[in-house]
Parts: structure tokens; sequence; C-alpha cells
């Protein structure tokens, strides 16, 4: 059976069907650029069809409605929940929108990478927010630095569950003693998006402070991760004297 007829039998809204031509995301995104289309707009180019009722520009905007406009909170769903909570997306079409999610990250990641240089603890938790605030688990990263503060690498070294990761010394000092690092920021998420230390917290950063000044090496922050620009910064606390 020929894909146009299985989408009229399904009763699914095709973009062609149900908006003017010159307002379908593609010709928009053809003729004005992809800046020009809505965040729902750019969705449906992925999904292309809706469902019986409801255009697929509609469906989008229901989604985007249902996670307060956020992005993040879409890839936080996973797949068997944007299969669940939506007719019209199954798994391939959940894949596709996570794998695009995904590639935006990326794409932002690597423009903080060209950066290189940490000057403070907001530069640092810009380069580490594109790694860790769409995370719904805790994770700990260690940013390698050399004399000049400029990245070398930023290395996964512990990921754990919704509340608590369990983090090795050992583990942590590693990379940066492989690699004769000068320094390192200690960076680790909440899930729960509250940038408050927990007693935990504050034991970790002061076993890996007493670690590195044992090792020469400098402990430069340890901040911790939230979303919407939240973070805590150890060093901008005056902890890390």
């Amino acid at each position: 059976m020929e894909e146009k007829e299985k989408k009229k039998l399904a009763g699914g809204r095709n973009i062609k069907e149900t908006v003017p031509e010159e307002d379908r995301p593609r010709e928009k995104a053809k003729k004005h650029g992809f800046a020009s289309l809505s965040t729902a707009e750019l969705l449906a180019i992925l999904l292309r069809v809706g469902t019986p009722g409801e255009s697929v520009v509609d469906l989008c905007q229901r989604i985007l409605r249902d996670n307060e406009g956020k992005l993040y909170q879409i890839a936080r769903k996973g797949i068997p929940n944007l299969v669940k909570n939506y007719h019209g997306i199954g798994e391939v079409k959940a894949i596709e929108i996570l794998a695009a999610l995904e590639l935006a990250r990326r794409y932002q990641q690597e423009e903080f990478d060209e950066r290189f240089k940490i000057t403070s603890s907001d530069e640092a938790y810009q380069y580490l927010r594109t790694r860790m605030e769409h995370l719904d688990h805790e994770e700990v990263m260690v940013v390698l630095l050399n004399h000049a503060k400029q990245i070398e690498e930023c290395v996964r070294v512990s990921s754990g569950g919704t509340a608590m990761t369990v983090a090795d010394i050992k583990m942590i000092l590693r990379p940066a003693i492989e690699r004769l690092s000068s320094g390192i920021i200690l960076a680790h998420n909440h899930p729960s998006d509250n940038p408050t230390p927990s007693a935990q917290d504050d034991r970790l950063t002061e076993r890996v402070h007493q670690a590195c000044k044992v090792m020469d090496i400098q402990l430069v922050d340890h901040i911790i991760v939230c979303r919407g620009g939240r973070y805590y910064s150890y060093n901008d606390h005056g902890r890390l004297l």
C-alpha cells in the first residue's frame, strides 16, 4: 500500500493537507531560514504527520505546552513516555525527536569547547551546563586545566541515581595525574535543581581538596550544576582556601 494511502486510512493530517503552502514549516524554512520557524514548527518538520483531528503543528504545540515549552523536559521524557503520552508518536518518531535534541545539545557544547579558557565560575557553569543540566540522574565530572586554565579535557568519573553519586577520590584525580594537569574543576549536577550543597557534597569537596594539595594539583572550583542558570560555586563562597 502506498504511503500516502496509509496516512489517509489512518486519519493522520499531513501538513500539506491542513496548512497553506506559505505557512508550511519546510517552505518557510526554505524561504526565510530556520530562525523564522517556531519551536513547534521545527518539531513538526521531524514528525511530518499529525493525528485524526489534530494537525502536526497543533500536536507539537501540545507537546510543548505539556512540557512548559522546554525542550530539555521533552528530552528527559525518554522514548517510552513520548510513545505512551502522545498518540501519533511511535518509537521511530520518538527516537528521531530525541536524536535531534541530542544533536542540538552537542552543537551548543561544541561552541563552548572552542572557548578553551575558564576564568570565572559563570564560565565554568556555562561550559558544564551543556553536558549536565539535561540529566535525570547525578553525574560527577572533572574538567582538566593546564597552567593557563585552558581546558584540556572534560572527563565523566561517576554516574549514579537520582539522589546521590558515589565518587571515588582516585577516580577523580586519575585523569588529572595521567594528563599532568595543573588544575581541575570538579562538577556534579543536582537533578532536583536545588543548588544548595549537601553534607555529602561538602565532605567530597574537602576530600578532593586535600588530595589535590598532596598531588600539587589546584582544585580551582567545585560547581553544582542545575538548570535555569542556577549553580553553586565553592570557590565563590570562599570554601576552597
